[in-house]
């Protein structure tokens, strides 16, 4: 089981990077609410993980702290929850505003994430509502901030490249591609980059 890693970000690909440590690069694939918390490309960083094997893949998932990636687990164990879904839970809305919901029993709010019907939803607070318990107020997270410009050598995306890379990514997640293009264009400004568009999309969801 591959626990943690910690090497130099050489690459960001939303909801994806690679890491090199100590010559060997490994693709993690991070919910988007722990995406934005990243450094940048070229910056150590450290990365909790969560190993899968399949047959036709071995898979690493990545999270900047070890709550979202317990949370991550518990998902996995509900019925009918894999790996690409619970990324996209967690993608979709923090780890707080998950937890509230189910300890809410809010459906509605679960049905908005891409993947999960109403049935699935009823079907996660049922089987997540007393597992949850133990995260408490103190452990829970809430979406970062927006990311400010540090004037790094990361220049605007084209506009275009930006939004087909924020489509992309949403794709990656679980929505259609008409449905992630909607969601692009319902947010987009001028100079934008993907992540903000990303970011900005996937609070339009909700």
């Amino acid at each position: 089981m591959i626990g943690r890693i910690r090497g130099t970000l050489i690459e960001k690909q939303p909801p994806q990077i690679l890491v090199d440590v100590s010559g060997v690069g490994y693709e993690v694939q991070l919910p988007m609410t722990n995406f934005y918390e990243l450094p940048a490309v070229g910056e150590e960083v450290v990365v909790h993980t969560h190993f899968v094997v399949r047959e036709d893949a071995q898979l690493l998932f990545g999270f900047t702290d070890k709550v979202s990636r317990e949370l991550f687990r518990e998902l996995i164990k509900a019925n009918g929850v894999g790996p690409k879904l619970g990324l996209a839970i967690l993608s979709g809305m923090s780890a707080s505003q998950f937890l509230n919901n189910v300890q809410n029993e809010d459906v509605s709010a679960l049905v908005s994430l891409p993947g999960i019907g109403k049935k699935t939803a009823e079907r996660l607070v049922v089987e997540l509502k007393d597992r949850l318990k133990k995260f408490g107020q103190n452990q829970q997270i809430d979406m970062p901030p927006p990311l400010a410009d540090d004037g790094d050598n990361n220049t605007i995306v084209a506009l275009n490249d930006a939004r087909e890379e924020a489509q992309s990514a949403l794709v990656a997640l679980g929505y259609k591609p008409a449905q992630a293009s909607k969601l692009v264009e319902s947010v987009y400004q001028e100079n934008m980059d993907s992540e903000s568009l990303i970011r900005e999309a996937l609070k339009a969801a909700l």
